[in-house]
């Protein structure tokens, strides 16, 4: 009997990821250290503390962190606001399946908590979500299991019988060592042999959850 899903949203609830290493690009060249795009395949699912301590081993001790973070918000809204941020197929539907059908849900994201109640209000979805833990919630980002453990004691919900939605490799190896399910909708980053071992399922995408969960498979 599956009690809960705990979803991570950046790149699973959201397509931000593309939008985030724009805002990196710009931010880089503003600063003179070249486009930083790139750098978000390395860093995904870290919070904003784990991020600045990959930057400064990368780039150094003097890596400007608190003029990158306030540029890349800075750009990103700028993308967002021209472009609009589109929600990934599935993600109603299946907050709107859980909430009818007794399935607890939580947010566990790296980011602040600032952006993503601001983006969960916007996309009128907030509502569906019992619980949240953020990234300037936690001490250990992921991969570490603290984020996930949060979440599903913030729920009250046993993470063994709890599915993790996680797009991307950091947060499968916290939803692993939180001792939940797993369950990979890949964004920017394919699985390796290594991260499909700690998944329970991969899909293609959020609406073949919902396939599973109306079929009572789980």
């Amino acid at each position: 009997m599956i009690e809960a899903m705990v979803f991570d949203m950046d790149g699973l609830l959201f397509d931000t990821e593309r939008i985030v290493q724009r805002s990196w690009n710009r931010a880089g060249e503003v600063l003179g250290y070249g486009p930083m795009g790139e750098q978000i395949y390395h860093t995904l699912g870290f919070n904003v503390v784990r991020r600045e301590q990959y930057f400064k081993k990368l780039y150094g001790q003097d890596f400007p962190m608190e003029k990158f973070s306030p540029l890349t918000r800075k750009f990103f809204y700028e993308i967002a606001d021209a472009e609009g941020i589109s929600m990934k197929p599935g993600v109603r539907e299946l907050l709107i399946y859980a909430k009818a059908h007794g399935i607890k849900t939580a947010l566990a994201t790296s980011s602040r908590e600032a952006h993503a109640r601001s983006l969960l209000e916007e996309q009128g979805i907030w509502k569906y979500f019992d619980g949240a833990v953020y990234g300037d919630m936690v001490e250990h980002a992921k991969p570490n299991p603290e984020i996930y453990q949060k979440a599903c004691a913030m729920i009250g919900v046993n993470p063994s019988k709890s599915i993790a939605l996680e797009d991307a490799p950091a947060g499968i190896r916290a939803a692993h060592a939180a001792g939940m399910l797993p369950v990979m909708i890949p964004d920017l980053v394919q699985p390796d042999s290594e991260i499909r071992t700690l998944c329970w399922k991969q899909f293609g995408s959020l609406m073949d959850v919902l396939g599973i969960l109306e079929l009572r498979e789980i």
